[in-house]
């Protein structure tokens, strides 16, 4: 029996699986739809737009991805290429512009009841990846409360879909325990692992960085797993320059795993600092939001 893809999420609710699969259609420089499925769709994604991918996108100049969707396996992520190769133009294009709309990224301040969705996430990388060096997976109640105490100091934002699943968030918390280091944050962005690749994280992060900066903080601090050339990529596009590393810091997944230490600056100068001032919100908040939000596909 085929799947009906129209009724097919692209981000799935609940827990996260450790081993993804995604059905995707990827757009190419003629005008044409190519379907195909895969384990790790970024990758994929990339092969096929550097001309290392399938014959037909060779030939005809792969541009981007068009639409995705995150399935519970390979099995039936395959049954979704299938029927997707079945569709005709038309079809696909209405699929293609409905999952557009859709995975057009909404900025919120996050709130206790986003905890068991941003948990899903956070959960995922804690099994499954370096991205962070816990091993243990913070209940929905503990990301309540964690969400309540952080957002009474400096702002929590999440970004979500047309359809209201998280595609990622992104915080901040105090870099030290000292007075002195009352100016600096270390900030934190993640993505549902089926949004990576999709330009959520640069909105997310860019309102949160300029959040702080209203609030009067000057220097915020990244912390990445080493190597991690990724996110490293990306936090040198948001204005950060690496500071130092570490190697064999910490020890996960059956391997070492080095830190680097990333800043941006948020305020110029070396003048005495105003104190921080509490998170914005309401309207301020609302229209910084509305600013940075935009249409992160592709």
């Amino acid at each position: 029996m085929d799947l009906d893809l129209f009724s097919l999420p692209p981000l799935p609710a609940g827990p996260v699986p450790d081993k993804l699969a995604w059905a995707y259609l990827l757009r190419c420089g003629d005008g044409s739809l190519y379907a195909g499925w895969t384990s790790d769709l970024p990758r994929r994604i990339a092969a096929h737009t550097a001309g290392k991918g399938a014959r037909y996108t060779r030939a005809r100049k792969a541009a981007g991805l068009a639409w995705c969707a995150l399935l519970p396996n390979k099995s039936i992520a395959m049954r979704a290429e299938a029927a997707l190769k079945r569709l005709d133009k038309p079809r696909k294009e209405a699929l293609c512009a409905a999952w557009a709309d859709a995975m057009r990224p909404r900025l919120f301040a996050a709130a206790p009841t986003d905890a068991a969705d941003i948990a899903a996430v956070y959960g995922w990388y804690v099994r499954n990846s370096t991205a962070t060096f816990a091993y243990t997976e913070p209940s929905t109640e503990d990301w309540a409360a964690e969400i309540a105490a952080a957002s009474a100091r400096y702002p929590f934002l999440v970004a979500r879909s047309g359809s209201g699943a998280l595609l990622g968030y992104a915080c901040a918390h105090p870099w030290g325990s000292r007075e002195a280091f009352d100016w600096d944050v270390e900030t934190t962005v993640y993505c549902h692992p089926g949004a990576v690749g999709r330009g959520i994280a640069r909105p997310l992060y860019a309102a949160l960085l300029e959040a702080l900066a209203a609030q009067g903080v000057w220097n915020a601090y990244a912390r990445l797993a080493d190597p991690n050339p990724a996110s490293e990529k990306f936090h040198a596009r948001m204005g950060f320059a690496c500071q130092g590393r570490c190697p064999r810091t910490g020890y996960k997944l059956g391997r070492w795993v080095g830190l680097s230490t990333w800043c941006r600056a948020l305020r110029p100068g070396r003048a005495a600092p105003e104190p921080v001032g509490p998170p914005l919100s309401g309207a301020a908040l609302a229209a910084l939001l509305d600013k940075n939000a935009f249409d992160g596909i592709g």
